[in-house]
């Protein structure tokens, strides 16, 4: 069974968001970039189905510029078999990276696709879905715990109320949470072998494909700063304070 897994390049976790000062976007120079962990934990979890038996060849795929070929090098340090790299410098929305790992899919023909919730630089939480339903695939979004069985798979996922089971057939879109699994850390001797190994690369172009954005930023804020807080001396003050505040 062939695993696809889309994977995207974000501004690292750790790094704090920066507002261009004109407010048209985020301020990407000079900032650490790195693997969507979303989609981390996607590559992870096919790997520990390929070392299971369960899973016959691994292709990840990433939408960006040429500089997302260190995020697919990455995913082939951990244990990925191929990638392939879909060049644009332009902004790509949910949608159109939907309809262009559609046509990945119809290339590659894998029984699973598994990719991140959601990108931690828009928090879209579409892509998942969009691909399922221009396939005419089930979905099962927000998996927590993944177990194949036969031609199906049976899912956990994260829900308001806690959590629920549910069984889809394959082949199927597979969208993670945190919980389903720990990463594991490229050895060097893997990364080295990954700055060797081939990159597919195409363009955005090659897929006759409509990515135009369809929204546009007016403008990019900061978040209000967070006001500092009162110390109180004893309960009673703090029972006044609250009352004050309207919050009792």
């Amino acid at each position: 069974m062939r695993v696809l897994v889309p994977v995207k390049r974000v501004v690292d976790f750790n790094v704090k968001i920066r507002v261009k000062p004109d407010g048209s976007g985020v301020d990407l120079a000079n900032v650490k970039m790195s693997m969507n962990p979303f989609d981390e934990i996607a590559v992870e979890e096919a790997i520990r189905l390929k070392e299971a038996g369960k899973a016959s060849e691994i292709v990840v795929v990433s939408i960006g510029p040429g500089q997302a070929a260190e995020t697919l090098r990455t995913a082939l340090a951990m244990g990925a078999d191929r990638a392939l790299l879909i060049k644009t410098d332009a902004v790509v929305e949910p949608l159109a990276v939907a309809k262009l790992l559609k046509a990945v899919v119809a290339e590659e023909k894998p029984e699973l696709v598994i990719l991140g919730k959601q990108a931690i630089d828009d928090d879209a939480n579409q892509t998942g879905q969009s691909l399922a339903a221009l396939l005419g695939w089930a979905q099962a979004t927000f998996a927590s715990q993944l177990e194949l069985e036969g031609g199906s798979a049976k899912v956990t996922r994260e829900v308001d109320g806690g959590l629920q089971d549910i069984e889809v057939k394959l082949p199927a879109v597979l969208t993670v949470d945190l919980r389903l699994n720990q990463p594991r850390y490229a050895s060097l001797p893997n990364i080295m072998k990954a700055k060797k190994k081939p990159l597919d690369e195409k363009a955005v172009e090659d897929f006759g494909i409509d990515v135009k954005p369809r929204l546009a930023v007016l403008k990019t804020e900061e978040p209000a700063s967070r006001k500092a807080g009162v110390k109180v001396k004893d309960v009673a003050e703090l029972v006044s304070s609250l009352k004050s505040a309207g919050v009792l």
